[in-house]
């Protein structure tokens, strides 16, 4: 048989041979190496993550990088183009797998993430091969030299209003923002001393413009425009930031642009900046946080606009020793809460060592309030918003202001509470006894009348008690009026003692005649 080749014969055979060998190449692809998977938001961004991979067999073994942090993912496979393995983002308190399945084809991974409890939606997106100079942190900026800050005189009690993320998360958008505006004021949590309308996270534009100006995302058309909307209620508005290159979600940050970005915020009319560490610690360390804090600082004073400073790193580095040289007005002291009682527990009653670092203009913030997200029952919502007053914390709430029961409203708006987180004095609250889950907190309150809270942080039903003398009324005559109930209370003898629910609390004000 004749073969009609313009090649020779030689060159016929190793073209046959290479082919063969490239054909079993990619039969045998794996997916070892560096991959970035990125899914889409909706708004226009995308939130990258990096993991590793390293194959052996059908095996999959690697690391996923999330942030700082590196984790082992596990139960790795990849077999008939098909990859899965799972990775726990929670931390040593609280496991949080998630499962990554995926199919490679084309060099590319279509893959979705999914929780084995179904608590968090999936989220489906592609991840490519990345190059490791993808995954590293822009260079090192400078630190000003640490000096004092001025005060700007703003919020010389605690701030109240309301945040998005607790309950929106990434779904907030202008007309979220303007309604939540509308039902502060028909509410009439306006009145009782809301008047902060903050944005969280996931506002910001992909990209910055051809001037480096950060901008909003599509959610949010014209941010100058919804800043007019929420004044013209007779409210105020705050957005949010971070001092690294991207923010807790992924999204822009206003490292190296903190000049730049406070001028913009000025410019659209924000009263108040939640500035969220994040990315800021693939960059710098604990150490470094006062002078990264200190530039924003600085920022906002220099533009002349009244800009209330929240700081937000979590209570790291003794934020409370500082915070106020760098301009603060509020500073988180803890991680962030979330609504089930063993959080707000856990957070509320390990504030009273610092409470004395709160001052008029300056205070400690605990996080947002859950009141009226339903995970917790109406004695723990009570103590949620007692034990924030008392503390003198920042009274953000985090629920839904359009859908309000009015037991909600009875929490949020009970004007003698609040009234106690207003106090001008800021005196500092102390502890006055502690029996196993009973706890007794005061506060001594400008007209020299107290705050006592009666808290059972127990499971069941206990009784707990206050002794007049441990506030200096030994003997005297009183008038006690209990702050829930909203009416007066009979006392007699030395002290007064309260059955109160399991994770209860009875609040009282407490007033020598």
């Amino acid at each position: 048989m004749r073969i009609f080749s313009s090649r020779p014969l030689g060159t016929l055979r190793f073209s046959v041979i290479f082919v063969a060998v490239g054909l079993g190449l990619l039969a045998q692809a794996g997916v070892s190496g560096l991959w970035v998977y990125r899914v889409p938001t909706g708004d226009g961004n995308f939130r990258d993550t990096f993991f590793e991979l390293t194959q052996s067999g059908e095996s999959v073994g690697g690391t996923f990088y999330s942030g700082t942090r590196q984790i082992p993912l596990t139960e790795g496979t990849f077999k008939d183009g098909k990859l899965r393995f799972v990775v726990n983002l929670g931390n040593e308190n609280m496991a949080r797998p998630v499962v990554y399945e995926g199919t490679l084809a084309n060099g590319r991974i279509e893959m979705s993430a999914l929780s084995p409890s179904g608590n968090r939606p999936p989220t489906t997106g592609v991840a490519e091969h990345a190059r490791r100079e993808a995954m590293l942190p822009p260079a090192r900026l400078p630190l000003p030299e640490l000096r004092q800050v001025p005060d700007n005189g703003l919020v010389r009690t605690p701030p109240m209003g309301w945040n998005s993320w607790n309950l929106f998360a990434d779904k907030v958008d202008d007309r979220t923002v303007r309604e939540i505006a509308d039902a502060m004021v028909s509410s009439g949590m306006r009145e009782a001393g809301y008047v902060y309308v903050n944005i969280d996270d996931t506002w910001e534009a992909p990209h910055r413009d051809d001037r480096g100006n950060i901008a909003s995302n599509v959610k949010f058309p014209n941010m100058k425009a919804l800043a007019d909307y929420v004044h013209s209620k007779g409210l105020k508005i705050g957005i949010y930031s971070s001092p690294g290159p991207k923010t807790c979600a992924g999204y822009e940050g206003s490292y190296g642009h903190e000049t730049q970005d406070a001028q913009t915020f000025a410019a659209w009319g924000i009263d108040y900046l939640k500035y969220d560490w994040c990315s800021a610690s693939q960059i710098y360390k604990d150490e470094d946080m006062q002078g990264v804090y200190q530039k924003m600082g600085d920022a906002l004073l220099k533009t002349g606009r009244p800009i209330v400073y929240s700081l937000c790193q979590y209570g790291r580095a003794d934020v409370w020793e500082w915070g106020a040289k760098v301009g603060g007005n509020c500073w988180r002291t803890t991680g962030d809460i979330s609504d089930h009682w063993q959080s707000v527990d856990n957070i509320g009653f390990h504030q009273v060592e610092i409470a004395p670092y709160a001052t008029s203009g300056h205070f400690n913030d605990p996080d947002m309030l859950e009141i009226g997200n339903g995970g917790m029952n109406r004695e723990e919502y009570r103590t949620h918003m007692s034990l924030w007053s008392l503390l003198a914390a920042p009274l953000l709430a985090g629920n839904d202001l359009r859908k309000m029961t009015p037991e909600t409203k009875s929490i949020l708006m009970n004007r003698e509470v609040i009234a106690i987180d207003q106090d001008p004095a800021v005196n500092p609250v102390k502890q006055v006894s502690q029996d196993g889950k009973a706890v007794v907190l005061a506060r001594l309150l400008k007209d020299n009348s107290w705050a006592v809270g009666l808290f059972n942080r127990g499971d069941r039903p206990a009784s707990v008690v206050l002794k007049w003398e441990a506030l200096g009324f030994g003997g005297k005559p009183l008038q006690v009026r209990d702050l829930w109930r909203r009416q007066p209370v009979e006392t007699s003898g030395s002290g007064y003692s309260a059955k109160v629910p399991a994770h209860g609390v009875v609040l009282l004000r407490v007033t020598a005649l």
